[in-house]
């Protein structure tokens, strides 16, 4: 009985999309930049919110590691080195917006 179910189920969804009426939708379009500086700003808010992402992804492995690491000396160099690496994309988080500027005068925007 449950195969004939099965069947019955795969023939039931493979039925529907063929009954469907066919549904027009006019194009949408969802991304369309109106200049070089507004992508390159939104390029720059990515940049940002990325690298600060990751920067606090690694801090919190580093608080992890360090609180959980119960005096391992490996365990809290791990820690020292997650530290600094969120030191570092924090940095580069801060200095994502001179990048971009960089990239403006590059392009001429």
């Amino acid at each position: 009985m449950p195969f004939r179910a099965l069947v019955l189920v795969g023939l039931v969804a493979l039925a529907l999309p063929c009954c469907a009426a066919a549904a027009q939708a006019d194009t949408v379009v969802l991304a369309v930049a109106a200049s070089v500086e507004e992508v390159l700003t939104n390029i720059r808010n990515w940049l940002m919110g990325i690298l600060a992402g990751l920067a606090t992804v690694f801090l919190t492995v580093g608080g992890v590691r360090r609180v959980f690491g119960g005096g391992d000396p490996g365990e809290q160099e791990k820690s020292k080195e997650a530290f600094k690496a969120a030191g570092i994309g924090y940095a580069l988080a801060a200095l994502a917006p001179l990048v971009v500027t960089v990239l403006k005068g590059i392009v001429g925007a």
